[in-house]
This record gives C-alpha cells, sequence and structure tokens, in this order.
C-alpha cells in the first residue's frame, strides 16, 4: 500500500516538474548602445517596411482624394442650412441633364423633403460642376430626292412655285460655326442662293413683279450652260407701307427655355418692335400646355409697354402649338385691318405634343385659316430639338415665309433689315413655268425647289396655293442646261418606242430655227386678289459667258450647296472652285453677308478634310 503511495507521489512530481519547463520564458528588452553597421540598419528598414506592407493589406481602403476644383460662390451655403432637420428644394434649385430624369411637374405640386435626421457635423465642400451634357441630336428633317435631268422633247415644260424662305442658310451657318457638318436633308440650295440679295432691275409698269435672265458657263460641268432666272418685287419705302395688325405667337414652352430659345425670341422681337410706327398694332398670343392672349392689341409707340410684356415671358410645361396658332388667328381677325398688313408671326422650336401636331393636320387647319387674309410667318429658334420640317409645312400652307435665328444679327437681318421684305406681301401665288426649246436644248434640270414643284397643270390653276414675294423681295432659280449635240453620262437611255413614231415634228423643227432656248412665263396674285395674272420674257443664248457679278456669286452658292449635300451632279465642284469664284463677285457686299459666306465655304473645306 505504502508502494503504491509511493508511485503515485512520483508520477505527480515528475507531471509538475515536466510542466514548469513549457512555460514561455521571459525575454527582456535589450537596447544596445552600440553603433550598428550598415547591413545591420538596412536589414532593419527592411523589416519594417514588410510589416507595414502586412498592415496596408488587411486596413480598410482610405477615402478617396478630392481634387481641388474651382467654386462658384453662388453654389455656396451655410453650415447652418446644410444641416438643418429639413432641406426644401423649389423648381428653381432644381436641374438635369435629362428630361426625363425629373418630372417638373411633380417637383412644382410636391416639395421635396431631402433629409429629417438630427443634426450632424460634417465636412463638405459644394463645387461647380465642369461637366458638359451631350448635345441632344432630336433635330427633324424632311428628306426628298434631288432634281434629275429631263430631256426637253419629252418633258418641255419645268413648273414650280417660288420660294423666299432662308432658314437653310443660317441653320446650316449654325452647324459649321459649331463645328459640323449639317445634315444632307437640312440643305434646301434654293435657300442658300435666295439668303442674298441680288442687283435686279425694279419692275416697270404695273405690274409688282420683274423677270431677269441671264446664261453662261456652268462651272462645275464646262459642256453645259447654266441658265439664271430673277425675280426682283418692288421696293416700298418703309413711310408708305400698309398699316400692320402684328400677333406675336411665342412658344413658351419647356423645350423654349434657354440663352437661344426664348431669349432670343425677346430680344428679337423688341428690335422689330423698336420700328413700328403709332398706326401698326401688336397682340401677344403664348402657348404651352394651353394657349392664352397675354397682351391684347396695342398700339405700336406704346414701345414701352410691349417690352416689359416681352420680358415677362417665361418657359415651362408641354407644347400646345395647334391651340396657339388658333387663338392667334382669332386675334388677328378681331383687329384686322382693311387693305393693311394682317400677319401672325411665330416664334418657336416646332416641337409641338399636345393636341394638334401632326403635320398633315396642321396644314389642313392653316390652309382653312388663311382664308381669312391674315398671313404666317415662322421664326425658328432653337438647337438639338429643332423641327424643321413643321416650320416648312406651317410657312408654306400659311401664305408665309420662314426664317431660322441663330443670333441677334440674323434677327436684326431678317426683321430690321429685311422688314419690307419679311413682313409685307406685294404679290401672292407666285409660280413659274419654263418651256425649254428641244431644237436648242437636249436635256435641262431644276437646281433645288424640291419641295416647290408643281404640275404643269398647276400653273393655269388659281386654286393652287404658291410662294409669296414680299417688298424689295429678289428670288433666284437656276437651270443646269445641256444642249443639243453635246454628249453627256448624266442622262440616262431608253429603248426605242413600239407603238409611237419618233420621227422629228415639223413644227418643232421649223421654230428650232428660232434662236430662243427657252420662255419663262410667271403667274402672280395681288395680295388680297383671287385672279392671276401672267408675264413672260424669252432668253436667247449666244454661246458667251459675259454674265454678271450676280450670276457668279450665286452659282458659287449653287456649288456650295451641292458638295455639301453630295449632289451626284457635283462635277467638278471643289471648294477652292467656290472661293474662288466667289471672290470675283464681292463689290455689291454692304453688309459684308458674301464675305461671311467665303468665311464658312473656308471653314467647311476645313471640316470635310478631317
Amino acid at each position: 500500500m505504502n508502494a503504491h503511495r509511493l508511485i503515485i507521489l512520483a508520477i505527480i512530481g515528475l507531471f509538475i516538474y515536466s510542466c514548469g519547463n513549457k512555460t514561455k520564458p521571459q525575454v527582456e528588452e535589450v537596447v544596445s548602445s552600440e553603433p550598428q553597421s550598415v547591413k545591420e540598419i538596412v536589414d532593419t528598414l527592411r523589416l519594417e517596411d514588410k510589416e507595414e506592407e502586412i498592415v496596408r493589406e488587411f486596413a480598410p481602403p482610405s477615402p478617396p482624394t478630392l481634387k481641388s476644383t474651382e467654386v462658384d460662390d453662388r453654389d455656396l451655403q451655410s453650415q447652418d442650412e446644410l444641416v438643418s432637420n429639413k432641406i426644401i428644394i423649389s423648381v428653381a434649385d432644381v436641374s438635369c441633364v435629362s428630361e426625363a430624369a425629373v418630372d417638373i411637374n411633380d417637383i412644382r405640386e410636391h416639395k421635396v423633403i431631402v433629409a429629417e435626421s438630427a443634426p450632424q457635423e460634417r465636412a463638405f465642400m459644394v463645387a461647380e460642376s465642369r461637366y458638359t451634357p451631350p448635345v441632344q441630336r432630336n433635330e427633324e428633317y424632311k428628306g426628298f430626292v434631288e432634281n434629275k435631268f429631263r430631256y426637253a422633247k419629252d418633258e418641255p415644260l419645268s413648273t414650280f412655285s417660288i420660294d423666299v424662305d432662308a432658314a437653310s442658310y443660317s441653320n446650316m451657318r449654325r452647324f459649321i460655326n459649331q463645328g459640323n457638318l449639317p445634315p444632307n436633308n437640312s440643305i434646301r440650295i434654293e435657300e442658300l442662293i435666295n439668303y442674298f440679295s441680288y442687283n435686279y432691275s425694279e419692275p416697270k409698269g404695273s405690274d409688282p413683279v420683274n423677270i431677269m435672265t441671264e446664261v453662261g458657263d456652268c462651272p462645275w460641268n464646262e459642256q453645259h450652260r447654266l441658265v439664271k432666272i430673277g425675280l426682283k418685287a418692288k421696293d416700298i419705302p418703309s413711310n408708305n407701307l400698309p398699316t400692320s395688325n402684328f400677333v406675336f405667337l411665342v412658344d413658351v414652352s419647356g423645350s423654349m427655355n434657354g440663352p437661344t430659345r426664348l431669349d432670343l425670341v425677346k430680344s428679337s422681337l423688341k428690335l422689330l418692335v423698336n420700328n413700328l410706327r403709332a398706326e401698326d398694332r401688336i397682340a401677344i398670343v403664348v402657348y404651352a400646355g394651353a394657349a392664352g392672349l397675354v397682351f391684347p392689341s396695342t398700339p405700336g409707340s406704346d414701345t414701352q409697354k410691349i417690352h416689359d410684356a416681352l420680358d415677362k415671358l417665361k418657359a415651362g410645361g408641354s407644347t400646345a402649338g395647334g391651340a396657339g396658332i388658333k387663338l392667334a388667328y382669332e386675334v388677328a381677325r378681331k383687329n384686322y385691318i382693311k387693305n393693311g398688313n394682317n400677319r401672325i408671326i411665330l416664334c418657336t422650336d416646332g416641337d409641338f405634343n399636345v393636341g394638334v401636331s401632326r403635320n398633315e393636320d396642321l396644314q389642313q387647319m392653316i390652309e382653312e385659316e388663311r382664308k381669312s387674309g391674315v398671313f404666317l410667318s415662322i421664326l425658328g429658334y432653337g438647337m438639338g430639338n429643332y423641327k424643321d420640317s413643321k416650320m416648312q409645312t406651317l410657312a408654306q400652307a400659311g401664305n408665309g415665309n420662314h426664317a431660322y435665328i441663330d443670333n441677334l444679327q440674323e434677327a436684326n437681318k431678317v426683321l430690321v433689315n429685311e422688314f419690307g421684305s419679311t413682313m409685307h406681301t406685294v404679290a401672292k401665288d407666285v409660280k413659274l413655268q419654263i418651256e425649254f426649246n428641244p431644237a436648242k436644248v437636249q436635256a435641262y434640270r431644276l437646281v433645288g425647289y424640291e419641295s416647290r414643284l408643281l404640275n404643269k397643270e398647276d400653273f393655269n390653276d388659281d386654286t393652287k396655293d404658291a410662294g409669296e414675294m414680299g417688298a424689295g423681295h429678289t428670288v433666284t432659280a437656276f437651270y443646269e442646261v445641256v444642249p443639243i449635240g453635246v454628249e453627256t453620262n448624266v442622262i440616262g437611255s431608253v429603248d426605242p418606242l413600239k407603238y409611237q413614231n419618233e420621227e422629228p415634228n415639223k413644227i418643232l423643227t421649223s421654230l428650232g430655227k428660232s434662236a430662243e432656248l427657252l420662255t419663262v412665263k410667271l403667274r402672280y396674285k395681288q395680295p388680297s386678289g383671287d385672279k392671276s395674272k401672267k408675264i413672260e420674257v424669252t432668253l436667247t443664248d449666244r454661246n458667251r459667258n459675259s454674265v454678271s457679278d450676280d450670276f457668279r456669286f450665286a452659282a458659287s452658292v449653287t456649288m456650295f450647296g451641292q458638295l455639301l449635300k453630295g449632289s451626284q451632279y457635283k462635277g467638278d465642284a471643289s471648294y477652292d472652285k467656290i472661293i474662288a469664284l466667289g471672290k470675283t463677285a464681292l463689290d455689291n457686299d454692304p453688309q459684308g453677308y458674301r464675305r461671311e459666306f467665303i468665311r464658312l465655304v473656308e471653314t467647311t473645306k476645313g471640316l470635310a478634310s478631317k
């Protein structure tokens, strides 16, 4: 028994001894006062670097570094404002890149509560954003097929309505000045040509329009001839212009907000108001979600009142353009001046989206309204969502004209310098019909005017609508002509007819002995008349090239339009040739518009080479 106890005690003692030996001994930190070698210092630093790397690997990420940004003082708010219990945002404080991002109507009806938590201390910075939203390209242009060559013996008649619009030129200029080439469908060559005034002779006698013709070499195809037909409406001194009854119809929808839209509209109309007489009258109708009369018809001498009414206009809401047009016609009829100039001036980007908004429905409505004798002028504004196709529909249906206002200088040109031609019609429903002599002309092509073509029967039909000419207006049209005997590849061919005799007509052969190249016929009506009158002139080609400065300059503009459109008939046109030809015709340029054209061509040349 005692032996067993001794054994147990021995085992316990051995166990306690072994456990005591496994306890980790304390290590005292020893600091040496002796200098370390370079190697020892380097090894120590490497060890410390490894330890820091391990710490960084497992440490939480640090907050992003704020870049230094220029701060706009207008955006700064006090600490108390930003940490208050509630921050309320007004409509004026809300902005966004996309209209879809925030419903502005919801903001107007419900105040937005940003925070309701207890105040907290926060570090903050309010910085001005340098982000520039991408330019919206939601513009609409009507497509059309370029006029082709016609055989004179098969189709000797060419009929079209005149066009005094110039919107395509200023719109093209806007694109080029922004560093972009304009869309092909935005280029209407006749409007590029007719942006400029030409030195045509005044009408004589009782007719309000004079016809002038020229023929010379075609600068983009030396085998062809180029025929220019120019019209000049009679000038009327400003003091002798009929009394005006104007209704300003202003689009104040949300899409018109901005310096190139409603702000420019107000500045433009003020230029017009400043040149009105006491006997002239002005009313202002606006439309957004609905239409309303905001300024009743008032004498033009009340300049400050009219300015104040324009200054009060603000943009916001949807676009009930059809309702606005209808109300404007009602106001114009109510204040109608017999034998006066009764006209609506519509200022819009054309982005209609409420009520009557389809082009066809608008056209039908305006064709009915124009029977009242009220004319319609369209001033287009804005960029990115500009609806050019709708503007064209409205202007053509409303016995009016269409201009695009890209800056205040263009507004001054249209509403001040060209006030009479823009706002006072001297001849309406002006049509042209050209008959070509098949003995002299193999084929011809009308350059531009694709949207103004008429059937040959429409020329004598007084119910068919056509373009209007204002006081002092000039209109120019070009025909590219392939003379008889010239081999060309611009005209297609067909097989001989099986059931018809194609032998030369004896009557045509006898007339072919005449030197006449063509005959120009024109029909017009007085502004308040319903019956047209016809005048006509003939043109003889003597195979010379002694053409006027106006001919050369207008031909250079025509070449430019064909290059921009990528015309299949541009021949050997080039930017260098356009510039060279245009520079030979800069003498008659009091406003500098022709020199500006040369600069635009030079800029376009650089853009096209990229």
